[in-house]
């Protein structure tokens, strides 16, 4: 049985420890969701993707090439923001009415201040992550170009250095993505959801991961799986994977906060 947190502190919304098997009604409300809206859901999944084939194809053209595998990894601390569409999409269908693309695009209008602050938090972590990626480019490749017309891969693996900056590459956006996911899990439906601010939200959200950890593991690897096969696909499979995860997210949000009095 569910039950509320005690001394959550002064900038915490109340929160509800949860059994651990709950990850996995989040994503069956999160596909019943989709199914309630899956034209919108579907072309709001596709926005993201289209815009970052173009952002990869201009990298590659201005010779950044060796961006392109960070930004890409950078979907996972920037997925709580581009999900924004579809938490809205979600309160929508709880609140019994059928959601629009227009209604759905306009969610940013809903505390529009405090939800902004956070997107300004969430680019911080991707522009430390992006800058920590090209440091260590530098630093380990010696800054030899890569080109998306070869084998990104190889080009990495072939180098004397690749097994150490792989390593602290990856323990870099391990640390990052921990770090976004405990203050963003649920900071953003929140925010849509609720008056409050970036400072409550942002609490809530860790005392939610803290006093629930072993769920919010799990919920965290499994957004990691799902959104690692979208990416495996060439960004194809994150039309589908984004709404999901999105959707589901939302549902986490309302299962670990209590309703606001």
């Amino acid at each position: 049985m569910n039950q509320l947190a005690s001394d959550v502190g002064a900038f915490s919304a109340p929160v509800r420890i949860i059994g651990t098997e709950r990850s996995w009604q989040w994503l069956r409300a999160g596909w019943r969701d989709m199914k309630k809206a899956p034209l919108i859901s579907l072309t709001c999944g596709a926005i993201p993707v289209v815009l970052g084939y173009f952002l990869m194809f201009g990298l590659d053209r201005a010779g950044m090439g060796y961006l392109i595998i960070p930004l890409t990894a950078g979907f996972f601390l920037a997925g709580p923001l581009i999900a924004v569409g579809f938490y809205e999409m979600s309160r929508i269908i709880a609140q019994g009415e059928t959601p629009t693309l227009w209604r759905v695009l306009g969610a940013w209008r809903r505390n529009f201040t405090q939800l902004v602050l956070l997107g300004l938090i969430v680019s911080l972590f991707m522009l430390v992550w992006l800058l920590s990626a090209a440091i260590l480019f530098a630093l380990f490749m010696g800054g030899e170009a890569i080109s998306m017309e070869r084998d990104v891969v190889r080009q990495i693996l072939a180098t004397d250095a690749s097994i150490p900056f792989l390593l602290i590459g990856t323990l870099t956006g391990v640390v990052l993505a921990v770090v976004a996911f405990t203050f963003t899990a649920i900071s953003f439906p929140m925010l849509l959801d609720r008056n409050d601010g970036v400072l409550v939200a942002m609490c809530t959200s860790c005392t939610a991961v803290s006093r629930n950890w072993r769920v919010m593991l799990g919920w965290a690897a499994m957004i990691g799986l799902f959104t690692g096969a979208g990416l495996v696909t060439y960004f194809f499979g994150l039309v589908v994977v984004l709404p999901l995860i999105g959707h589901a997210s939302w549902h986490a949000y309302r299962d670990l906060v209590a309703p606001d009095a």
